[in-house]
């Protein structure tokens, strides 16, 4: 068994930035890929970077290239979101997940562990 938790959403206004942490506690965690989704109301939960258990392969949702950065420290069980130039469709709820392979995927039901979340609000 996984625990995630996720931390470092707020409030920020647009074009400002954020890092996201979540931090793993459980079973061995550098083997194990990790992905951040997000959920905006009304709309269903989207893929927005992912990273390989090794931290050298990582992919992105289009729109959040070149603003967004995921990285991961193995040592502290902990992955990290951080993201630049902020607009307000950046705007939902973040949620780290954990999948039991050291590739990682942009698809949601291959992971296997989620946290409870951290809401982002990027005002205009």
């Amino acid at each position: 068994q996984v625990q995630l938790v996720e931390s470092g959403g707020g409030l920020v206004q647009a074009g400002g930035s954020l890092r996201l942490s979540c931090a793993a506690s459980g079973r061995t965690f550098s083997n194990y890929a990790m992905g951040w989704f997000r959920q905006a109301p009304g709309k269903e939960r989207e893929f927005v970077a992912a990273i390989s258990f090794s931290g050298i392969s990582t992919y992105y949702k289009d729109s959040v290239k070149g603003r967004f950065t995921i990285s991961r420290d193995n040592a502290k069980n902990t992955v990290y979101l951080q993201m630049n130039s902020l607009t307000p469709e950046d705007t939902a709820r973040y949620y780290c997940a954990v999948r039991r392979s050291a590739a990682p995927t942009p698809f949601s039901a291959q992971y296997d562990y989620w946290g409870q979340g951290t809401q982002v609000t990027v005002s205009s």
